[in-house]
């Protein structure tokens, strides 16, 4: 990074942390209202709350100190995922959300408009998926092409439905060319489908890759790769939580922290694997060093031009596997967060609080 940011002044207290499985936000908004075209905020409003669903995060913000940095209440939401976090954002429960790149589109498709004020991927993403494509014991599939006339788990809505549809796209077949099954992408659903006949292939990702081998590949099991960029990671807001100028403000301190903190974890690699998936998700530490190392490392991009055309061409096919129309993919950003992630990068870097 060239130059060091300043931060930005804070003015709230310490913030108060709550695990919650769903918090309640005002349906008033609790500061002015702040035009799309005005400059954010630059001090956080005494008596300022946000509700955040962002599980990982919270546990790297606590453990690297960065929560502390934090002007406002914070409460924290157990919530994750397309589905959950915009039931959520329509119950005007939560402020900001965690989520792949496909559920802002489904929102804004849904009437639901939000954008996009943070977006990360993976350093060398072909090398570090997120997913690989399980493939069902006798299934008899070596390559993307032989998933013609084949079943294939499908989760509209979600990173891997889209993801799916974008397979397809790079082997050449349409949606009538294989047969989708749709289910939903809750843990081992897919490779319960797929060990069970259910389905034939299905995006697996997780411990589920190295699980389901282990368990079924006697049997014939096996995971191929997309070789296709999936890496996509955004933090996402109702456009009317981003109006609140005080809210908006919250957030921008949010995300200017979020790379900051999701470095930490990689530079802290012991405790993190025990913090969040020993002792948080209940894994084995076998398991947790196997998830560390599969996500590699995270990039933030100072510009989000090319992230912006990425998800322009993931749109496009997306919208004609759906049929749903084609959305502008600059119009789901909110660029005046675009330099904040930078911004804490550098001035904390990995380091955390001091």
């Amino acid at each position: 990074m060239s130059s060091k940011a300043t931060r930005r002044t804070l003015i709230a207290g310490a913030p108060a942390v709550a695990a919650l499985a769903l918090a309640a936000c005002s349906e008033e908004p609790s500061g002015p209202v702040l035009a799309a075209d005005a400059a954010l905020p630059d001090e956080v409003p005494s008596g300022t709350k946000l509700v955040v669903g962002d599980p990982s995060n919270q546990l790297a913000y606590e453990r690297s100190g960065l929560v502390k940095e934090l002007g406002f209440e914070i409460e924290w939401a157990n919530i994750s995922g397309g589905p959950k976090t915009q039931e959520a954002f329509r119950a005007q429960s939560l402020d900001i959300g965690s989520v792949a790149d496909i559920p802002p589109i489904h929102a804004n498709w849904t009437n639901l408009p939000t954008k996009i004020v943070a977006a990360s991927g993976r350093l060398e993403p072909l090398e570090h998926p997120i997913y690989d494509l399980g493939i069902a014991p006798g299934a008899g599939i070596t390559s993307l092409e032989g998933l013609r006339g084949k079943k294939i788990a499908y989760s509209p809505g979600q990173a891997q439905g889209a993801l799916v549809l974008r397979i397809l796209d790079k082997a050449g077949l349409s949606q009538d060319d294989v047969e989708l099954i749709e289910l939903p992408s809750t843990a081992d659903t897919y490779s319960n489908a797929l060990a069970g006949g259910e389905v034939d292939a299905a995006p697996i990702g997780g411990t589920q890759v190295k699980s389901y081998v282990n368990k079924y590949g006697a049997d014939g099991a096996t995971t191929i790769p997309h070789g296709l960029r999936d890496d996509p990671w955004v933090l996402y807001a109702p456009v009317e939580v981003l109006e609140d100028a005080s809210k908006a403000a919250a957030i921008a301190e949010y995300v200017r922290l979020w790379g900051a903190a999701r470095l930490w974890t990689r530079a802290n690699r012991e405790e993190w694997i025990n913090a969040w998936f020993v002792e948080h998700e209940g894994l084995s530490y076998e398991d947790g060093e196997y998830l560390f190392d599969r996500e590699g490392e995270p990039d933030f991009p100072e510009n989000w031009d090319e992230t912006i055309a990425r998800h322009q061409e993931t749109i496009e096919v997306v919208a004609e596997g759906t049929g749903n129309p084609v959305l502008e993919a600059e119009d789901l950003y909110d660029r005046r967060f675009e330099p904040l992630v930078t911004e804490g990068i550098d001035a904390y870097g990995e380091a955390g609080a001091t």
